[in-house]
């Protein structure tokens, strides 16, 4: 372990597979679904997809899902609720929720990559009412207030 890592302890179903990082330099590891039969998404429709996996994430870290460049840019396959919050108190089963956004029928199949975690520590804020806040030179300002172009 190295000084950028923290020790998750994970329970893995019987033939699921723990996440792992496939290169040095890798931000988020690679989830797999662990289904007992292929699953069809067809386009515009949103699955729950079993890991067989569940943690316990150390206080002050959460885990964070995020969909596959791949799957998105080939398939239009891409997670919803991105990205998604695994709590440091949270014992149950992760699933991943899938969308396929893309124009055709896709397979999920046991075993195949389906997200990837992104393990991130987590700053609590300390919310509290004041009667204004200080101003700043976009103020207001929402949605395209700044513009599109340089």
């Amino acid at each position: 372990m190295n000084q950028n890592s923290v020790e998750i302890a994970f329970t893995v179903a019987d033939g699921a597979i723990l996440p792992e990082y496939k290169t040095d330099g890798a931000s988020g590891c690679d989830v797999h679904a662990f289904v007992k039969e292929p699953v069809e998404l067809l386009p515009g429709d949103i699955k729950l997809i079993p890991t067989g996996l569940a943690c316990a994430i150390p206080e002050g870290f959460e885990i964070q899902v995020r969909p596959r460049s791949g799957l998105a840019a080939k398939n239009g396959i891409t997670c919803l609720n991105t990205p998604g919050t695994i709590d440091s108190d949270y014992r149950g089963e992760i699933k991943v929720i899938l969308i396929n956004l893309g124009k055709e029928a896709f397979i999920v199949k046991n075993g195949d990559r389906i997200a990837q975690f992104v393990v991130a520590p987590v700053v609590r804020g300390i919310f509290k009412t004041v009667k204004s806040l200080d101003e700043t030179r976009r103020g207001s300002g929402g949605f395209g207030s700044t513009g599109v172009s340089c």
